[in-house]
């Protein structure tokens, strides 16, 4: 089990389905009674989650914010905050794939990857990274892809965005690292999730979500003394 106080309180965007839930689920299991404030738009998607959750001992909240959108990131911090008290585990996971070539993408759809992507890593860090700072203590998750390192062909908008998660995540690390909290960039390769639904892409090939969430969880559970900046996870059999 993880020692960590019953009092934990964690927020995960994009906590509705795919990597986001299974986040969930595991901090759920392994944190006993942790406070969880989950986030997306979906809200049906996200009560079910939350079900399972407290089903495993967590206290979980819905919260069906858009965090691509500052005002509403904005009542989300408030919402939280006053539901929670101050976020000690912060995983930015919201986001979004949409296939598209440099010439093939529209200016509205880049905006849009941006803003999914890489906007919302931004506002959301913005609102609770301070109440951390002040207690000399927390865990920034941010989550990219491997897209963010060797970008592909026919994803221009989405490896930019990735790409700028990675750009974003060292600067907050550099500025937060002597405050007492941990920013860690998370780079997953191909995962079971509805991003690859209709892909043509087998199961076997790709990595269950399980097996990223766990990744989370061992991170966390590290002793204050470390930090982990950059993980990278592939699938076994190589990128597909």
């Amino acid at each position: 089990m993880c020692a960590k106080r019953n009092s934990t309180v964690i927020l995960i965007t994009g906590a509705s389905q795919g990597i986001g839930s299974a986040i969930a689920r595991a901090f759920a299991r392994e944190v006993k009674g942790a406070k969880m404030a989950l986030v997306a738009r979906d809200s049906a998607n996200l009560s079910s989650v939350a079900l399972d959750c407290r089903s495993l001992g967590a206290d979980a909240g819905v919260f069906p914010f858009d965090v691509a959108d500052e005002s509403a990131v904005t009542q989300l911090e408030e919402a939280v905050s006053h539901r929670y008290g101050p976020v000690d585990v912060l995983v930015n996971n919201a986001g979004r794939y949409v296939a598209g070539g440099l010439l093939s993408t529209s200016v509205p759809d880049f905006d849009r990857m941006i803003a999914v992507n890489l906007r919302s890593v931004f506002l959301v860090s913005r609102a609770f990274a301070p109440a951390m700072v002040r207690r000399g203590k927390g865990d920034i998750f941010n989550m990219s892809s491997v897209a963010g390192l060797d970008p592909y062909p026919g994803a221009a908008g989405y490896a930019a965005a990735k790409s700028g998660v990675t750009g974003l995540t060292k600067a907050m690390r550099a500025e937060l690292k002597g405050k007492g909290v941990r920013v860690c960039c998370v780079y997953p390769g191909a995962t079971v999730s509805p991003s690859w639904k209709g892909s043509g892409v087998a199961a076997a090939r790709m990595m269950p979500a399980e097996d990223v969430a766990a990744a989370f969880v061992a991170l966390y559970r590290m002793t204050r003394r470390t930090v982990v900046e950059e993980i990278v996870l592939r699938p076994q059999l190589g990128d597909v």
